[in-house]
């Protein structure tokens, strides 16, 4: 089954940066657009950012100009590096891809709180 696994999570400060790691296994990675998603208690999951296979990328109004989603294929590997933080982003940040696959990993918890 396809795995996700999700690292670099963390309590920050606004204006603060952080960078989230997330690997694949078991899947033909270089072959989906993949994307990070984020939730927050009683609200739906949501679309942050999203890079497909040849590299463009798509965001999410709210983090356009501050976060920036890059792929290594080599690597099976995702990441979102996320600048300017802000309040609003604190949530758990999942890596799938687009669209998602019904199994999730365990997400990675943003903090950002002064």
């Amino acid at each position: 089954q396809v795995q996700f696994v999700e690292s670099g999570g963390g309590l920050v400060h606004p204006g603060d940066s952080l960078r989230l790691s997330c690997t694949v296994s078991r899947i033909s990675f270089e072959i989906y657009p993949v994307a990070w998603y984020r939730r927050v208690p009683g609200k739906q999951r949501e679309l942050v950012a999203t890079v497909d296979r040849v590299g463009t990328t798509h965001y999410t109004d709210s983090v356009e100009g501050r976060f920036t989603i890059s792929r290594d294929n080599a690597k099976n590997a995702l990441s979102l590096q996320m600048n300017s933080l802000k309040p609003d982003d604190t949530a758990v940040y999942f890596c799938n891809t687009d669209p998602p696959w019904s199994r999730w990993g365990q997400g990675t918890q943003v903090t950002v709180s002064s």
